[in-house]
């Protein structure tokens, strides 16, 4: 039987070992359609995660991206926040528009 696990954020995580995943990995990733995760372990050491795909407005482009090989899934959420309080330079507009147009190249 698979372990719940809790993580430090507090979100309960399904856990099992490669055996047991190969012998119920239809049951697994029941849990995972209906949202939870699954971290699969080698000896009880986790080595992979298994995450639900969001269902944001896009997602069916994100799936089309992903099944073509253009798109890889961030391991984890953005943190805007941070993101933002990244100082933004002092270059001066047309410098920026010459460089942004060179490293185009002939494109």
């Amino acid at each position: 039987m698979a372990n719940l696990a809790k993580y430090a954020y507090d979100r309960a995580v399904r856990t099992v070992n490669i055996g047991e995943l190969k012998n119920q990995l239809s049951s697994y990733l029941q849990h995972v359609k209906d949202g939870e995760e699954v971290v699969i372990r080698d000896r009880n050491v986790p080595v992979a995660r298994i995450l639900p795909f969001r269902h944001d407005p896009g997602w069916d482009r994100e799936v089309r991206l992903l099944a073509a090989g253009l798109l890889k899934m961030p391991e984890e959420a953005m943190d805007w926040d941070t993101f933002f309080r990244v100082p933004a330079g002092n270059v001066a507009h047309g410098v920026a528009v010459d460089a942004a147009l060179e490293s185009r190249g002939d494109r």
